[in-house]
């Protein structure tokens, strides 16, 4: 079983903190196996990050999430960038026309821009897998309907730490049935459902701090804009 981090942000995106060589370096520490940076529709510091993962003995994955018309979508295994605002399905085959593999974070937390609201249920059920634990959650609520409709709908199931800082990498992780230390065993191994997933909640105080660090980032960007 490999240890892997699915879903973690570096300073390229908006609400993100710290660079790629810090997330690198929490995941060696916590003694995961691969590492994903999935900044918010960019891809430049997760291709960084996959080449550098061997240096920390780590197997690099490059990936983004993707602001889709319906909400956020993970593409795992990608090394083009996927615009943003295209229909959720559209999105899922421009990850899959690069041989990616497209996961579904919080799907239910409409706040975090999860897709249930804007899809149908058939629509969710063509991820290759759906984020069951996100270890950002406030009652736990939206982990557990995601837990429920990925049993109900037969679609594999991924953690995330969601983190936004360096220190919550490897907060929750998806544990892969697989005995390669290959990227594309990896994905394989995610589409096949071999993976269980293991977590634990990102403290409230780092979970407000990263979301009011993203608030201000957004502010000074936007007042920038207007000064341009």
């Amino acid at each position: 079983m490999l240890s892997v981090e699915l879903h973690c942000h570096s300073a390229l995106s908006h609400d993100g903190r710290d660079p790629v060589e810090l997330l690198l370096e929490q995941a060696k520490a916590v003694g995961l196996d691969a590492l994903v940076v999935t900044d918010h529709d960019e891809i430049d510091a997760s291709l960084e990050a996959a080449n550098l993962a061997p240096e920390y003995g780590l197997v690099g994955i490059p990936g983004m999430e993707i602001t889709s018309r319906a909400g956020h979508v993970l593409g795992l295994g990608i090394e083009e960038r996927v615009p943003p605002g295209l229909p959720f399905v559209e999105t899922l085959d421009q990850i899959r026309e690069q041989g990616g593999v497209a996961i579904v974070p919080h799907p239910f937390q409409k706040s975090r821009s999860g897709v249930a609201v804007n899809v149908t249920r058939k629509q969710l059920a063509q991820a290759d897998a759906i984020e069951v634990y996100n270890s950002r959650l406030l009652t736990g609520r939206g982990n557990r309907r995601a837990k429920e409709f990925a049993r109900e709908h037969d679609v594999p199931m991924t953690a995330g730490s969601d983190a936004h800082i360096s220190e919550m990498v490897g907060q929750a992780v998806t544990n892969i049935d697989v005995t390669t230390r290959d990227s594309r065993a990896i994905l394989g191994a995610i589409v096949d459902g071999r993976t269980e997933v293991q977590g634990k909640r990102t403290p409230w105080r780092i979970s407000f701090r990263q979301a009011a660090g993203g608030a201000k980032r957004r502010v000074i960007s936007r007042v920038g804009q207007y000064f341009e």
